[in-house]
């Protein structure tokens, strides 16, 4: 399956909005998200916002799934640092590459970068996907107030 991958625009949002409601009421994801924080996700995805970033997967005009990406700076690493916020692939389109492509598609697009992201330890299909692309477990405690 060849996959466009594009940055997110407004006229995603009903779309995009409608995947973040499964994907946060999944067991992929700890929070359950609400209406608010899905708006101005996808708001600071299509507004030009220095810290996130939004992209659409699509294949002859069909969403397939979206993927989000929070900028930093890693003083752990001395590098800019990546990390994948959002991954959501609608079921029918799993298992069909498209989150590897994205992988390559980061790459080749932030460079001298380390990627993270964070992942339940209960979503075996999904670290099998991290760690095929070179993805490793550190041994963290996240915490947050």
């Amino acid at each position: 399956m060849i996959t466009n991958i594009r940055k997110m625009t407004r006229d995603d949002k009903d779309t995009v909005i409608s995947m973040m409601r499964v994907f946060y009421a999944s067991p992929a994801v700890l929070s359950n998200g609400s209406e608010e924080i899905f708006e101005a996700d996808v708001e600071n995805c299509v507004n030009d916002s220095p810290y996130l970033e939004g992209f659409i997967f699509e294949e002859n005009d069909v969403i397939l799934g979206y993927g989000m990406i929070a900028k930093s700076f890693s003083t752990e690493f001395g590098k800019p640092c990546i990390w994948v916020e959002d991954l959501y692939m609608k079921p029918e389109y799993r298992g069909t590459g498209i989150g590897s492509k994205f992988f390559d598609y980061l790459e080749q697009n932030y460079t001298d970068c380390i990627f993270r992201l964070e992942v339940e330890e209960e979503n075996e299909r999904a670290i099998h996907v991290y760690e095929k692309n070179g993805f490793a477990v550190l041994p963290y405690m996240e915490m947050k107030k």
